[in-house]
């Protein structure tokens, strides 16, 4: 262990922290103060706040664990590190290494395995969406009185009108329901002639927005409507899903200013991208505070899933990468920024996962869990606001039961107790376990970006044994995956694939349709958008019942025929 401790040590970035944001842009007027501006209220409202709290939770999306300023990043971001030095460091948070997984868990607290999202991500072309029978987290907030909005990347599914974020729970949409397009243009081409348009307001493409703004701005301009508009007496839900910093790279031109200097152009091009959502969360948070909410609300700060080093992401000094199991595609930044919490400015290394927000909103809002919703996240307010011990001691990454199984999985190397070809992940204290196949397992250190890259000569690769389907490692002692401990403590591997064993028996059957060819936006006006339609499904159905209704007497008239010919035909010969 003491080996693990020196690896550990050695391994350790040192943190900068770049220069903090000034919020001197945010003018008082003549005689006026903080206080008497958010008593009286510059906006629609005015009077005490609501005991509720207005709840903005704003997710970037493909940001690497690296890519901010406190945790050593090149990048520049102001913005994210005042209002972390400021609120609580979530770091010991999860997501799950994907758009669609982390969102639907997001929304219902629930892990993929217990919505039937547990493989990939919900495809343009495929029948599918965030099953109906969840209840979602602004649903809960609705029950007791809060407005409840959404700006920006939606992925969980839109075949059916049913899908969409207005029926989720939202009061109002603006953003685009696939997982990524065109920055400017707002199209998405999901394979060759198969494109369209993709932005909505509400339950319609907002072709009036169509305007050329990056989107990054634009749904900012968004937010500071919607603040300028609501009654901040009144408990708001605003959820703020950036685009950014997805692939396509694309960032206005000013924001390459002070990144000329970065030779790989991908990583260019990400850095560019994520000093213009810095600034887009600084104008969030001048908007909180010139329209009165600020005093009275919670920020909450998450990446989706880790960064792509091909895209320009950087997840140093963590193994991996988006879409894998490793620390780099699920170990997340994110903290809490709120004038309510009890110890500002402190970080937090308790176990912290996505899944947590949804009871964690809900009773921060005042809200009621219903006994029957079988959750997987925990309240974990005390945790972060007062320093408290988490109520959370294992997290279920994932389990894909048709993720391309491992060709040496087997299970005897699961000791009978798990077929080790299956894909999954699981973490129980210290202790982490992976089978199966967990993905691209580099480290991708800063200088593989100096090139045209990330040019894979500079990075750290390992050449398992073959045959190899688990890995064990103790987190806390080595978070960057460095040694395999799974030989070495046989007993803790079987404590955990018994646990995998457990929570694969409550998983429901994976949702994974193939394309439906009615999906092709040609057919919907050039739009990306609903199309299939139930009561055409029922016509058809009814028809179908009708033809079958039909068929089955002109088959039985048929066969009463040759009955009957059969008895006439056997009288006659009985006859002669």
């Amino acid at each position: 262990m003491l080996a693990l401790g020196l690896l550990a040590g050695l391994s350790v970035l040192s943190l900068l922290t770049y220069g903090y944001l000034s919020w001197d842009s945010l003018r008082l007027g003549p005689g006026e103060t903080e206080a008497t501006r958010s008593g009286l209220g510059e906006g629609p409202g005015a009077g005490d706040p609501s005991s509720q709290p207005h709840i903005v939770f704003i997710l970037a999306d493909d940001q690497g664990f690296r890519d901010v300023g406190y945790h050593g990043s090149e990048i520049r971001t102001p913005t994210l590190d005042k209002l972390a030095a400021e609120g609580v460091k979530l770091e010991n948070y999860y997501v799950q290494p994907m758009c669609t997984p982390s969102r639907s868990q997001f929304i219902t607290g629930k892990y993929q395995i217990h919505t039937g999202l547990q493989h990939s991500i919900i495809r343009p072309t495929q029948p599918n969406c965030l099953p109906l029978d969840n209840v979602t987290l602004p649903q809960k907030l609705k029950e007791v009185g809060y407005s409840t909005h959404m700006v920006g990347k939606w992925h969980l599914g839109f075949y059916r009108r049913e899908c969409m974020p207005t029926q989720r729970g939202f009061d109002t949409f603006f953003g685009s329901l696939l997982g990524s397009g065109d920055y400017y243009t707002h199209f998405k081409c999901d394979s060759p002639g198969i494109c369209g348009y993709d932005l909505y307001e509400n339950d319609n493409a907002a072709w009036d927005h169509d305007n050329g703004i990056y989107s990054t701005q634009m749904y900012t301009q968004k937010v500071q409507q919607i603040l300028a508009s609501h009654n901040p007496r009144k408990p708001i839900f605003l959820y703020i899903a950036y685009q950014a910093v997805h692939s396509p790279l694309q960032a206005p031109g000013k924001y390459f200013e002070h990144y000329r200097s970065i030779n790989n152009i991908n990583r260019r091009r990400y850095a560019a991208m994520l000093a213009c959502l810095d600034e887009a969360i600084n104008n969030v948070t001048l908007a909180l505070k010139k329209y009165g909410y600020y005093e009275n609300s919670i920020i909450i700060y998450s990446s989706d899933n880790g960064g792509q080093p091909m895209a320009g992401g950087s997840n140093w000094p963590l193994r991996g990468s988006k879409g894998t199991y490793w620390e780099g595609g699920i170990r997340a930044v994110g903290f809490v920024h709120s004038p309510l919490l009890k110890n500002k400015g402190s970080v937090c290394k308790e176990l912290v996962h996505i899944t947590d927000w949804f009871p964690t909103l809900i009773t921060l809002a005042e809200g009621q869990i219903d006994e029957d919703i079988q959750l997987d996240g925990y309240d974990i307010w005390e945790t972060i606001s007062e320093g408290r011990r988490s109520p959370r001691v294992d997290i279920l990454h994932n389990i894909d039961p048709i993720y391309t199984k491992a060709k040496n999985g087997s299970w005897a190397a699961g000791y009978g107790i798990w077929n080790t070809a299956i894909q999954s992940a699981i973490r129980v204290n210290h202790w982490k376990l992976l089978t199966g196949n967990p993905g691209y397992s580099d480290w991708v250190p800063p200088q593989a970006f100096s090139n045209a890259g990330p040019n894979r000569w500079h990075n750290e690769r390992v050449s398992w044994s073959a045959g190899k389907t688990v890995w064990l490692f103790n987190i806390t002692a080595d978070p960057y995956e460095r040694v395999d401990l799974s030989a070495r403590y046989p007993d803790v591997v079987k404590q955990l694939l018994r646990r995998l064993s457990q929570f694969n028996k409550t998983a429901v059957p994976v949702r994974y349709p193939p394309k439906d060819p009615r999906s092709n936006p040609k057919l919907n006006g050039g739009v990306w958008g609903p199309w299939f339609k139930e009561d055409e499904k029922k016509k058809k159905s009814d028809k179908s019942k009708g033809a079958n209704k039909q068929k089955k007497n002109k088959n039985k008239k048929k066969a009463n025929r040759k009955k009957g010919q059969s008895l006439h035909c056997r009288s006659r010969l009985a006859g002669g």
